[in-house]
């Protein structure tokens, strides 16, 4: 038992125990659960505004800057974006039993590959408690069961989504061990759940990078890990220069902490005479800091000079840096110095461009001609997103329902040997 009575054991085996009931609930009672909880949530609205402004008051009672703020503070259209998320994932297929693949083999064997649910799986986050809405909902629609254990800092608002989850479970009949919500626990009982790896199956981290590295350092059970987003967007010499100012504006200013929000702009030398002048004007006319590199500076005087740490710098505010490039090759190794492989986007009317730009670019998500705010579980049709994973195996990007599921062999036969 930990030191505040949390029984690490005993919430490790029940999400085992729960995995084993998870994986075989029909997919019309999965879908109930989803619909019940978006309509419990949208009811309690008010209370959970309230339990979140008073985490927001004793966060910055406790010092911690805007950035943190930003990502704790909820009103009614984040609210209401989570419960059409809820309602969207219910729509989605079911991909647990799903056939991706079946033949049959020269010694009259019959294979087929399917779906099944990865099994326990557990999340630390920090902020964004609307997280715990979704990262539920994704696990039990694909068949898993879930620990979820979020920041301190968001207590108040994730316990109470925590009973809004489980009275809903309790009310479609469904056992409630499915999720657990440890809204309190220390980051030390976190990351001794990450020790169970013969009850957990998957461990996914979402926070800051010194909340991602503690886990992948302390973890035995394989970590996923939704890490930074140093997000660029290379302007080329074909660009449209008001879709490009649109984009780079938009994807910074509408949502600045965000992961998927544009923190550094890269703009080919060719046009940065007429681009450069009139995308900082846009910046600072909307409350944005530019940090450019010394030709920038000259370009638009109303840019600060950047230090050579701001590019690569995930700012999570209404801070963007900015560089003139020779072109594509050097914008692509910029990218490959300072990316975080979280998303990039070229805007370009050049066919050729683009084909080189996306084919050389390995980040989780390469966008044409549209904002870096696209890379997103619903916005590209995953229903929502449990994190967006910035490393290759086993998924890379959003992490949807088929991403928290793996592919197995049933084999049948009439008798073989080998």
């Amino acid at each position: 038992m930990s030191s505040s009575g949390l029984e690490i054991g005993v919430v490790a085996r029940r999400a085992r125990e729960a995995s084993l009931l998870s994986a075989i609930i029909p997919t019309e009672r999965k879908n109930a659960v989803l619909l019940g909880l978006a309509d419990s949530v949208e009811a309690a609205i008010p209370i959970i505004l309230m339990m979140n402004n008073k985490d927001v008051a004793d966060a910055a009672k406790s010092g911690h800057d805007e950035r943190t703020l930003a990502r704790l503070r909820l009103g009614k259209e984040a609210i209401a974006q989570t419960t059409a998320r809820l309602r969207a994932l219910a729509a989605l297929p079911d991909p647990v039993g799903v056939v991706t693949l079946e033949r049959p083999l020269p010694n009259g064997l019959m294979a087929r590959r399917e779906r099944i649910p990865l099994g326990a799986i557990m999340m630390i986050y920090e902020g964004w408690p609307l997280i715990t809405l979704e990262a539920f909902a994704i696990c039990f629609k694909s068949g898993n069961a879930c620990v979820l254990s979020g920041g301190n800092e968001a207590a108040e608002t994730n316990g109470t989504l925590g009973k809004f989850i489980e009275a809903v479970l309790k009310g479609c009949g469904m056992p409630t061990e499915v999720c657990q919500v440890l809204h309190r626990a220390s980051r030390e009982e976190s990351l001794a759940l990450t020790l169970e790896e013969a009850l957990i199956d998957l461990v996914i981290a979402r926070g800051e990078v010194e909340l991602v590295r503690a886990v992948r350092a302390h973890s035995r059970v394989p970590v996923i890990a939704h890490d930074r987003g140093v997000c660029h967007v290379f302007v080329d010499a074909s660009a449209n220069l008001e879709m490009a100012t649109r984009i780079c504006a938009t994807g910074k200013i509408s949502a600045p902490a965000a992961c998927n929000a544009t923190e550094c702009v890269l703009v080919h030398r060719d046009i940065a005479p007429s681009f450069v002048p009139a995308m900082v004007g846009a910046y600072v006319g909307a409350g944005v800091r530019v940090l450019g590199d010394a030709e920038v500076v000259s370009l638009a005087p109303a840019a600060h000079a950047a230090a050579p740490e701001d590019f690569g710098r995930e700012f999570l505010s209404l801070t963007v840096a900015m560089r003139i490039v020779d072109g594509m090759d050097e914008a692509v190794a910029h990218i490959d110095r300072y990316g975080s492989g979280h998303t990039e986007a070229i805007i370009t009317a050049d066919e050729r461009s683009a084909a080189w730009f996306t084919g050389r670019v390995r980040s989780s998500c390469v966008l044409v001609n549209a904002s870096t705010r696209f890379n997103d579980g619903f916005q590209l049709g995953l229903g929502a997103e449990i994190g967006i994973s910035t490393q290759r195996l086993h998924a890379y990007g959003p992490m949807g329902l088929e991403e928290l599921t793996a592919q197995r062999w049933i084999v049948r036969g009439s008798g073989q040997t080998r």
